[in-house]
């Protein structure tokens, strides 16, 4: 009797939670709740409130929690496969969501879905990455690869290499993106000696680097903002 008792108050919980989250939306839900209602199909049975508190708690927020390792993740009690492949889909998912506000659109005037979608990807990431938007002669995207990955504080970088698959994509201008995984996004001067050698590179064939952005847990860099590109 009591476990039915306790099943049934864990139900409406939940059927109060999703009722609240089709009314309101997600904005007027506090970060755990908006887990929560990740963790019910991972978790069927038992309430989870609980346990999206202490995600928050560990991670801080809900994007951090679904950009979690999923080693961090198996480490808490509570977590299995089934919770991580929920938090991951929702990551993926939102992922996909930014990268379509940028097909078809001129990077430049969608400067603000540029910069949503290089953090979704790559601030959380524990190493650095190195990516490149190809864009083509209305500086639409054609192409979104990472084209170098490396340790917490260094990613190898061949100009030659990136140019040459600009050539390959018929690219007509570059959006260069890395990371900082330390959470600071100021450009180093390794970043920027980098940076001038690849516009160099591509300046003669007729390829411009409109930008390279820093993206970070804390905000982003640009270099052209910054007057160093």
């Amino acid at each position: 009797m009591r476990a039915d008792s306790t099943n049934n108050g864990t139900e409406g919980h939940r059927e109060r939670l999703r009722a609240r989250f089709l009314k309101g939306g997600a904005e007027a839900m506090p970060d755990y709740e908006l887990l929560e209602l990740v963790l019910f199909a991972a978790i069927p049975r038992r309430d989870v409130k609980l346990l999206a508190k202490q995600l928050i708690a560990r991670f801080g927020s809900f994007a951090e929690a679904i950009a979690a390792p999923r080693e961090r993740l198996l480490e808490m009690d509570g977590i299995g496969e089934n919770v991580v492949v929920q938090l991951k889909a929702i990551e993926a998912a939102a992922l996909r969501l930014s990268k379509a506000r940028l097909i078809g659109r001129p990077a430049l005037s969608s400067w603000t879905a540029v910069l949503d979608y290089c953090t979704a990807a790559m601030a959380r990431c524990a190493r650095e990455e190195f990516r490149v938007l190809f864009l083509d002669r209305k500086n639409t995207l054609i192409a979104d690869e990472v084209l170098g990955a490396g340790t917490i504080d260094h990613t190898p970088v061949y100009p030659r290499e990136i140019v040459r698959r600009a050539l390959e994509l018929s690219a007509s201008a570059m959006i260069l993106v890395h990371n900082h995984p330390s959470g600071d996004p100021t450009p180093s001067r390794a970043d920027i000696e980098m940076t001038r050698s690849i516009a160099a590179a591509a300046k003669p064939l007729g390829i411009a680097v409109h930008d390279h952005v820093i993206v970070a847990r804390s905000g982003h860099a640009s270099f052209k903002s910054l007057g160093l590109l």
